[in-house]
């Protein structure tokens, strides 16, 4: 999205914000508390956010659809329209809106882009509702010093901190994926990203860390992921003979694309994406033969395979209730899903800022099914497990925890 839109959106943001509260549209409905989702329902991404969907459902029937005393209701809202085929800044804002207005709402579990969660962050905060983000990774949404000018005070309006999230950020994975990429035998890099928050801000992270090992960074430059092919690019690319192309961004981003061009012009080097990549859009957008023992990616945390204790014991209970198994980021959805009722049952009544509370005050929380781990000063989670997979035989294989 257009940076210079995306900021006028968040300055809308603020300023309508104040108007919208107190703005209750209907009473409150004694013994209910609502708990919605906005993430994209509708493009490409949809397997993923139907994963992640199901986790968050999971979580619900496993309590019998109860905490605090309180009759749990969940809304599944969508953040993208049919016409953009994904995320878009307006869906979002009227998602926030919608759920600051509704007095049953307690918890917005959200979102999947970091850009998305940058326009309805002060909103939600103004208003004193938890957002509880499963999969936002960009690190200025809550870190000092790690994003953007103004990150993550811009926003904290109220200089209160009201969102948390689950997944390790980029500022963990940006970098290890520079010294995996050196530990596979890359010394010399080309880096492209979608101009997107999340990408934009992975791609950078990994240069430079790159740089800082030394690796050569042949180039950074972010592509038009509207555009239909990147063939011209990718042969200017080939003229620099890399060991390694570093993409940061999604499966709706073009990163398929990426991979068939580099094979369309005889680019053989490796190539490397994060986490979003991590789904089967983006195999059935390259195309296998284009990723096979080629294409590595990093991720927040272990393959469903590759889960142990209560996290199998989720991947069989999703499998036995949906009839598939789980995309990567279910088990976030899950754990979102396990940490929103804990924070509801812990706060024990029908109060927004209570529930933020008990919720940011989380420490040692072994409810759910990624082990024992905390909330910290920021909202944001102490899980460091990370791991590298590569595309084989058609579908993404485990190769190693990242960091040890």
């Amino acid at each position: 999205m257009n940076h210079c839109r995306a900021r006028w959106l968040i300055l809308a943001a603020f300023v309508l914000a104040p108007l919208l509260r107190g703005r209750i549209t209907q009473p409150s409905t004694p013994g209910i508390i609502k708990i919605v989702s906005s993430l994209p329902r509708t493009g490409s991404v949809k397997a993923q956010t139907d994963s992640i969907v199901g986790g968050i459902r999971l979580a619900m029937e496993e309590a019998h659809w109860r905490a605090g005393g309180f009759q749990m209701v969940y809304a599944d809202w969508d953040d993208a329209t049919a016409a953009a085929g994904q995320w878009t800044a307006e869906a979002e804002i009227a998602n926030a809106q919608r759920a600051v207005r509704d007095p049953d709402v307690m918890i917005y579990l959200g979102t999947y882009n970091s850009g998305a969660a940058k326009i309805s962050m002060p909103t939600l905060n103004r208003a004193g509702l938890l957002m509880l983000s499963p999969v936002n990774t960009w690190p200025g949404l809550t870190k000092p010093e790690q994003g953007d000018p103004g990150e993550p005070d811009i926003y904290r309006p109220t200089g209160r901190v009201t969102f948390a999230r689950v997944a390790p950020t980029d500022d963990l994975q940006g970098p290890l994926g520079a010294e995996w990429a050196k530990e596979l035998g890359a010394r010399r890099v080309y880096v492209l990203d979608d101009m997107e928050v999340y990408g934009r801000g992975i791609a950078t992270l990994f240069a430079e860390r790159s740089r800082e090992i030394g690796l050569t960074v042949l180039g950074h430059e972010s592509i038009d992921a509207k555009a239909q092919e990147f063939k011209s690019l990718m042969t200017s690319i080939k003229a620099l003979r890399p060991d390694l192309v570093y993409f940061g961004g999604t499966a709706q981003s073009k990163a398929g694309q990426i991979a068939k061009d580099m094979a369309a012009v005889g680019l053989t080097c490796k190539l490397m994406v994060p986490d979003a990549c991590m789904e089967e859009a983006f195999l059935r957008a390259a195309g296998v033969a284009n990723l096979n023992d080629r294409c590595y990616v990093t991720f927040g945390g272990l393959p469903p395979e590759h889960l142990t204790g209560k996290g199998r014991e989720f991947v069989e209970s999703y499998r036995r209730r949906f009839g598939v198994t789980p995309e990567a980021y279910a088990i976030y959805g899950y754990e979102a899903g396990k940490m929103a009722l804990a924070a509801i049952e812990r706060a024990g009544r029908k109060d927004r800022a209570a529930i933020i509370e008990a919720c940011l005050s989380m420490r040692d929380f072994d409810g759910g099914a990624l082990g024992k781990w905390s909330f910290d000063a920021n909202g944001d989670s102490t899980l460091r497990t990370l791991s590298g997979s590569v595309v084989r035989e058609g579908r993404f294989q485990f190769v190693k925890l990242l960091g040890e």
